[in-house]
Protein backbone atom coordinates (compact mmCIF):
# COMPACT_ATOMS: atom_id res chain seq x y z
CA UNK A 1 0.00 0.00 0.00
CA UNK A 2 1.40 3.26 -0.84
CA UNK A 3 1.46 6.41 1.11
CA UNK A 4 -1.01 7.69 -0.68
CA UNK A 5 -3.42 4.92 -0.24
CA UNK A 6 -2.52 4.65 3.66
CA UNK A 7 -3.69 8.30 3.77
CA UNK A 8 -6.35 7.70 2.08
CA UNK A 9 -7.44 4.99 4.18
CA UNK A 10 -6.71 7.19 7.22
CA UNK A 11 -8.87 9.61 5.91
CA UNK A 12 -11.95 7.54 5.62
CA UNK A 13 -11.41 6.06 9.32
CA UNK A 14 -11.33 9.32 10.36
CA UNK A 15 -14.14 10.67 8.73
CA UNK A 16 -16.46 7.91 9.81
CA UNK A 17 -15.29 7.96 13.90
CA UNK A 18 -16.92 11.98 13.34
CA UNK A 19 -19.68 10.42 11.84
CA UNK A 20 -20.22 7.97 15.00
CA UNK A 21 -20.17 5.15 12.82
CA UNK A 22 -17.91 3.43 15.51
CA UNK A 23 -19.86 4.10 18.69
CA UNK A 24 -21.67 1.44 20.44
CA UNK A 25 -20.48 -1.57 18.63
CA UNK A 26 -21.26 -4.81 19.80
CA UNK A 27 -18.24 -5.68 22.41
CA UNK A 28 -16.68 -2.30 22.61
CA UNK A 29 -15.16 -1.68 25.61
CA UNK A 30 -14.90 -5.66 26.55
CA UNK A 31 -12.16 -7.82 26.76
CA UNK A 32 -11.64 -9.71 23.23
CA UNK A 33 -13.41 -13.28 23.44
CA UNK A 34 -10.63 -15.77 24.18
CA UNK A 35 -8.05 -13.25 25.19
CA UNK A 36 -5.12 -15.21 26.93
CA UNK A 37 -6.03 -18.88 25.83
CA UNK A 38 -4.59 -20.72 23.88
CA UNK A 39 -5.48 -21.78 20.54
CA UNK A 40 -7.10 -24.64 19.17
CA UNK A 41 -5.59 -25.95 15.85
CA UNK A 42 -9.12 -25.10 14.49
CA UNK A 43 -9.63 -21.92 15.65
CA UNK A 44 -10.81 -20.63 12.49
CA UNK A 45 -13.48 -23.23 11.97
CA UNK A 46 -14.69 -23.07 15.67
CA UNK A 47 -15.33 -18.85 15.23
CA UNK A 48 -17.00 -19.99 11.88
CA UNK A 49 -19.17 -22.46 13.18
CA UNK A 50 -19.91 -20.02 16.26
CA UNK A 51 -20.59 -17.01 13.96
CA UNK A 52 -23.10 -18.41 11.64
CA UNK A 53 -24.48 -20.93 13.84
CA UNK A 54 -23.46 -24.23 11.89
CA UNK A 55 -24.49 -27.18 13.85
CA UNK A 56 -21.93 -30.57 14.01
CA UNK A 57 -24.40 -32.03 11.41
CA UNK A 58 -23.05 -29.20 8.67
CA UNK A 59 -19.08 -30.37 9.56
CA UNK A 60 -17.54 -33.36 7.40
CA UNK A 61 -17.69 -36.31 9.50
CA UNK A 62 -13.78 -35.83 10.14
CA UNK A 63 -14.08 -32.58 12.01
CA UNK A 64 -17.15 -33.91 13.91
CA UNK A 65 -15.74 -36.14 15.68
CA UNK A 66 -12.90 -34.01 16.69
CA UNK A 67 -15.48 -31.73 17.90
CA UNK A 68 -16.78 -34.97 19.27
CA UNK A 69 -14.10 -36.10 20.83
CA UNK A 70 -12.76 -32.60 22.33
CA UNK A 71 -16.25 -32.05 23.70
CA UNK A 72 -16.37 -35.61 25.67
CA UNK A 73 -15.59 -34.65 29.05
CA UNK A 74 -18.62 -32.23 29.30
CA UNK A 75 -20.67 -35.10 28.04
CA UNK A 76 -19.64 -37.63 30.09
CA UNK A 77 -19.93 -35.34 33.01
CA UNK A 78 -23.50 -35.28 32.04
CA UNK A 79 -23.84 -38.82 32.68
CA UNK A 80 -25.14 -40.48 36.07
CA UNK A 81 -23.88 -43.48 36.23
CA UNK A 82 -20.12 -45.45 34.69
CA UNK A 83 -22.35 -47.76 32.79
CA UNK A 84 -23.42 -44.81 30.22
CA UNK A 85 -20.20 -43.32 30.23
CA UNK A 86 -18.33 -46.72 29.02
CA UNK A 87 -21.27 -46.77 26.88
CA UNK A 88 -20.95 -43.05 25.36
CA UNK A 89 -17.22 -43.55 24.93
CA UNK A 90 -17.33 -46.97 23.32
CA UNK A 91 -20.25 -45.45 21.08
CA UNK A 92 -17.11 -42.96 19.97
CA UNK A 93 -14.84 -44.95 19.78
CA UNK A 94 -17.06 -47.32 17.47
CA UNK A 95 -17.37 -44.11 14.86
CA UNK A 96 -13.42 -43.83 15.12
CA UNK A 97 -12.63 -46.76 14.40
CA UNK A 98 -15.16 -46.23 11.15
CA UNK A 99 -13.34 -43.89 10.14
CA UNK A 100 -9.53 -45.02 10.80
CA UNK A 101 -10.41 -47.73 8.56
CA UNK A 102 -12.39 -46.87 5.53
CA UNK A 103 -12.58 -43.18 3.62
CA UNK A 104 -14.22 -40.72 5.56
CA UNK A 105 -14.71 -36.63 3.73
CA UNK A 106 -12.99 -34.14 5.23
CA UNK A 107 -9.31 -33.87 6.77
CA UNK A 108 -7.77 -37.02 8.36
CA UNK A 109 -7.88 -38.04 11.43
CA UNK A 110 -5.31 -36.49 13.87
CA UNK A 111 -6.31 -38.89 16.73
CA UNK A 112 -6.69 -42.26 17.81
CA UNK A 113 -9.26 -44.30 19.92
CA UNK A 114 -9.91 -42.72 23.14
CA UNK A 115 -8.93 -45.23 26.26
CA UNK A 116 -12.46 -45.75 27.94
CA UNK A 117 -10.53 -46.54 31.37
CA UNK A 118 -9.07 -43.13 31.37
CA UNK A 119 -11.93 -41.66 30.29
CA UNK A 120 -13.68 -43.34 32.95
CA UNK A 121 -11.19 -42.19 35.41
CA UNK A 122 -10.99 -39.04 34.78
CA UNK A 123 -14.89 -38.58 34.83
CA UNK A 124 -15.19 -39.83 38.81
CA UNK A 125 -11.88 -37.51 39.57
CA UNK A 126 -13.83 -34.71 38.23
CA UNK A 127 -17.24 -35.95 39.67
CA UNK A 128 -15.37 -35.74 43.02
Amino acid sequence: MSDRQARGVDRQIQEAEARGEFANLPGAGKPLPGIGQPLHEDWWLRQKTTRENIGLDALPPALRLAREREELPAALDALDDEAAVRDAVERLNARIRHALIGPIDGPPLRFGLIDVDAAVAAWRERRA
